[in-house]
């Protein structure tokens, strides 16, 4: 009886802390009813809050906090080790301590990782050692913060999201795998559509073409993009292609005057009557027009459609709307059927070869882990999985032997019916695979890929035009020259669409993002020649694409590497100065031969102008480059000549008259590189925006005449200077090597490097001014060559007809 009673009494005690529980999740209303805070609630009457209170989703939840509850109490917040660091090596180290439940790592916001213990014992064991050291880093270990409990509605998550692949999980089944192979297809077979949701959206399709027929008769609605292109992942978008070609038609027959109309006349004017057209004229009405029609044929007739939204403003109109039960997003437009064949290309690629599809779904999920793709709002620098998805297509066309086989020779294998010229554009393809023949190439996808990223991390991107037509990187010479092409935007990186050849589908690509790209790049292809990216880990660690896929730091320079020119250093890669030309001046331009050796003259000039008059640096020549003097010598007249600039002497000493001095003779092509030192007695790169708002702010009372960008940066640096030190000298506070070498490939090349070495001087503070030199070094020295080649441009003389030359002849 004592222990019946004494269970008896444990029994109401739970009880009792259950029921405080309820009564503080139950809230009264003032009007009347109960609001129960934790499934977010309302009841009109104490007996429909019990009802509730007994019911699954308030138990389910109740249920869901106190766990949540019982893993706060026993989990601690680490952080403090590598960025590398996997959760197999954080798992290994605390499990010295006792049993790891779970560990979930956050790289994104604040490289942290909760640890989830077995239960209280062992988390304070943890907590009482001292200190925690792992691979040489002090780790920073605490209990987990507590967090209150609250229930988020399925309305208010994110669309599709309990189909996004966690990193954990991905990272656990890729590490099972046998070789690097298997983890790509693995890949695919983890992002890839599920056949309920191939289903779901071919129901969504099905149910759209039902409604719109009733509106639009003999309109075809056509799903489009990465749907159905073959490279689709969870979630993504449904765009769909609304073709009124066949509801014109319709609509064009049933309003043909009454003597040519036929013996079907009553049908079409039963039709007619049925649907929105008698009102509309398809031919005449504009796009928005038709575009907010169909919107409101989404709003009033399509159940579960909500947000629906017409965009008539955007570059491609389309009206976007929201699936309430699938939670899919979608597009629909009306004029752009090009994309439909894009897409049918691109179906056509991932069945020519099954190593299409493994490269392109790594590729791409590599690009977004390294902040190079998947613009989130749909604008911005990034590159869109459109263009890098014919980059990787580009790859695959150049292999030797090829890959995949280019645009051009598929249009050779279309048959009548598969021939097509849309919007003026070529669009013959075939669309049966079993036309090609198996490639000859037999590289495996850990070779591709590790060949992928040897290939892109030093190419030649702003002196060319990637053409999956061709299968070849085409001149920009020869874009420019031709008729079709020669609409064609460039830019840093120049993508040519397959059919439309006006379009650079990586028009929105900064240079930045290309100089991160291939800076990552870099870094991805010396991984790819260790052994823990071709070699699976015998010790359950990460290895192969899991640590590829880690993310790295954002920032936009390596300093890993080692040129034999300037020695270990830290680097900058400019951008071709041919960026900043106009179409006109780059068509001229491109038509020298030595565009190459104008590039780097510019380059060198703009340099040591940002130094030392923007910068204020004291530059002196370097007397172990015997390169110097004649490199200099080619500054145009009217330019800040380079430090050491000599004129050539004649044999019985005096100088060569300006009227009779050599243009390009200064430059020889087998000069490289142009070395000088440098010493920086100010700490210029500090409180840079403070002073320019003080500058800008006295420019209202006094403004300065003609100030443009490279004088208000002078004048920042001359105010730092006097803030600084005043008047009185001031001693040097760096020195350092800095070598400019010319790292084109090609004679259309035109990419330069910037060395920075530093001599004997504090680490940490070189560190400082070469981080402020990475922003600042290439947006400025663009600026000076942008002025100067167009004033170069505008006082243009013969030769010989002046003293002044012009920066880039057209004669040579």
């Amino acid at each position: 009886l004592v222990v019946s009673g004494w269970k008896h009494e444990v029994q109401t005690s739970e009880q009792w802390g259950r029921n405080m529980e309820v009564e503080a999740d139950v809230e009264p209303l003032s009007r009347g009813g109960f609001r129960c805070c934790l499934c977010l609630l309302q009841v009109a009457n104490r007996p429909s809050l019990d009802d509730h209170l007994r019911g699954k989703k308030h138990q389910k939840l109740a249920e869901v906090r106190a766990q949540r509850k019982s893993q706060e109490e026993k989990s601690i917040f680490v952080s403090g080790f590598r960025r590398d660091t996997s959760e197999l090596e954080l798992s290994e180290y605390f499990s010295s301590f006792g049993p790891v439940c779970s560990i979930v790592m956050d790289k994104e916001k604040g490289f942290y990782a909760i640890i989830e213990l077995q239960d209280q014992a062992v988390l304070q064991k943890v907590l009482s050692h001292p200190q925690h050291c792992m691979d040489g880093q002090k780790l920073r270990v605490k209990p987990r913060h507590k967090k209150e409990f609250k229930y988020i509605h399925p309305k208010k998550q994110g669309p599709a999201k309990g189909q996004v692949l966690s990193p954990e999980k991905l990272s656990h089944a890729l590490c099972d795998c046998s070789d690097v192979d298997e983890q790509m297809k693995q890949l695919v077979t983890l992002f890839q559509f599920s056949e309920n949701e191939r289903r779901l959206r071919e129901l969504l399709v099905t149910l759209l073409q039902e409604v719109f027929s009733e509106f639009f008769p003999g309109c075809e609605v056509l799903p489009f993009g990465s749907s159905v292109n073959s490279f689709e992942v969870h979630g993504c978008d449904l765009d769909l292609f609304l073709d009124l070609e066949h509801t014109k038609t319709f609509q064009a027959s049933a309003r043909k005057p009454q003597e040519e109309k036929n013996e079907d006349k009553a049908a079409l004017d039963t039709l007619s009557e049925d649907s929105i057209l008698s009102d509309v004229d398809l031919e005449s009405a504009s796009v928005p027009e038709i575009l907010e029609l169909i919107a409101a044929v989404l709003r009033q007739c399509v159940p579960g459609v909500h947000g629906v939204q017409a965009l008539t403003s955007a570059r491609l109109p389309v009206v976007k709307f929201q699936h309430k039960e699938s939670a899919l997003q979608g597009d629909i437009s009306i004029n752009n059927r090009l994309a439909f064949c894009n897409t049918r290309l691109l179906q056509l690629y991932a069945e020519v070869d099954e190593r299409v599809r493994p490269l392109v779904y790594t590729l791409r999920y590599w690009a977004k882990q390294k902040e190079l793709a998947g613009n989130p709002f749909g604008g911005g620098p990034l590159l869109n999985n459109y263009a890098l998805t014919l980059l990787v297509l580009f790859f695959l066309q150049t292999r030797s032997p090829p890959v995949v086989p280019a645009v051009v020779q598929f249009k050779e294998l279309a048959g009548e019916g598969e021939k097509a010229v849309i919007d003026g554009w070529d669009c013959s393809f075939p669309r049966d695979s079993s036309k090609m023949e198996s490639s000859c190439n037999l590289e495996n996808l850990r070779s591709l890929l590790a060949e992928f990223f040897h290939v892109f991390a030093d190419y030649d991107f702003a002196s060319t035009v990637i053409s999956l037509r061709e299968g070849q990187a085409l001149p920009l010479k020869d874009i420019l020259t031709s008729e079709t092409s020669s609409r064609l935007k460039l830019g840093a990186l120049n993508i040519q669409d397959p059919f439309e050849l006006d379009h650079n589908v990586a028009g929105n690509v900064t240079e930045k993002i290309v100089l991160r790209f291939q800076s990552r790049c870099r870094d991805a292809a010396k991984y790819c020649r260790s052994l823990q990216y071709q070699r699976k880990s015998s010790k359950g660690k990460t290895w192969g694409l899991v640590r590829l896929f880690q993310r790295g730091d954002n920032t936009e320079i390596t300093s890993t590497e080692e040129d034999p020119t300037a020695g270990d250093g830290l680097v900058i890669y400019l951008p071709s100065p041919l960026l900043v030309l106009t179409e006109e001046q780059r068509r001229d331009l491109c038509s020298t031969e030595c565009v190459q050796q104008l590039c780097f003259q510019k380059v060198c000039t703009a340099l040591h102008f940002v130094l030392q008059d923007v910068l204020k640096c004291s530059l002196s020549q370097d007397e172990e480059d015997e390169n110097m003097a004649s490199a200099e010598q080619a500054v145009p007249l009217g330019e800040e000549p380079c430090v050491g600039a000599k004129r050539t002497l004649t044999e019985g000493g005096t100088s060569v008259p300006d009227s009779k001095r050599p243009r390009m003779e200064a430059v020889s092509s087998s000069e490289e590189s142009v070395n000088w030192h440098c010493t920086v007695c100010h700490r210029v790169w500090l409180g840079r925006r403070k002073m320019r708002r003080e500058l800008q702010r006295r420019s209202v009372h006094n403004p300065h005449q003609d100030a443009d960008y490279l004088q208000v940066e002078a004048d920042v640096t001359e105010a730092i200077k006097q803030q600084e030190h005043g008047s009185a000298p001031a001693q040097p506070l760096l020195t350092f090597k800095v070598s400019i070498v010319r790292t084109g490939a090609s004679s259309q090349d035109c990419r330069t490097s910037v060395w920075f070495i530093p001599l004997q001087d504090p680490v940490a503070l070189f560190q400082d001014f070469f981080h402020f030199l990475q922003v600042f070094l290439p947006k400025t020295i663009m600026k000076y060559i942008q002025k100067h080649n167009l004033d170069s441009c505008a006082g243009e003389t013969e030769s010989g007809q002046g003293k002044q030359t012009d920066l880039y002849p057209m004669e040579v």
